[in-house]
């Protein structure tokens, strides 16, 4: 499938989710790890080309999708990724800081997501080896951590109007990632 029909197939599946709402957390959570990085500076990478266009691939894959908030870490590359959405929607990122224990901010960011109003829609941007967690700590499976090459992935919970477990679907967005990027998960598995 073309990736300009993706994001209209993906931005009408949110917006079907949006009638059911769940009273004590949001409707629908999005997951994404932070675009491409570039190597410098070394402890807080900016976004290479390739990077910076995915971050507008993901605005446009979400440009329908009724995010209301967005949930980022401190870091440029994070930050970068959600920007072009978040300015586009007029939303001010809640930044929950990283770089001590992954259970530590894993346990932070869903804890921020579940005190959302109800009907919300979360778009969280983390890293290769939190975003698995995260959507673990939120009632999603449990997942590898992502590959450092692979970028195109989104994840989405989507709450029932009652109780239950998250709907889970996975889906990509913006540029294939290379041949062969999951072959880290792969060597995990055996």
């Amino acid at each position: 499938m073309r990736a300009s029909i993706r994001p209209l197939l993906l931005a009408g599946l949110l917006l079907s989710f949006g009638s059911r709402v769940t009273p004590a957390q949001p409707s629908t959570v999005i997951l994404v790890r932070h675009a491409e990085r570039a190597a410098s500076p070394p402890s807080d990478p900016v976004l290479t080309d390739a990077g910076i266009q995915r971050a507008w691939d993901l605005t446009a894959t979400l440009r329908g999708a009724r995010v209301t908030v967005v949930v980022a870490t401190q870091f440029q590359r994070t930050q970068l990724t959600a920007k072009p959405l978040a300015d586009s929607l007029g939303i001010v990122p809640i930044v929950i800081r990283a770089g001590g224990p992954t259970a530590v901010h894993v346990d932070s960011v869903a804890a921020t997501v579940r005190r959302q109003p109800a009907g919300s829609v979360v778009l969280v941007v983390g890293h290769s080896n939190t975003i698995p967690a995260i959507v673990g700590a939120l009632g999603g499976p449990k997942l590898p951590d992502l590959c450092d090459t692979q970028y195109s992935q989104l994840f989405i919970l989507e709450y029932p109007a009652t109780e239950g477990s998250p709907r889970f679907i996975r889906a990509r967005y913006g540029a294939a990632d290379a041949p062969d990027s999951d072959a880290c998960t792969r060597g995990m598995r055996q």
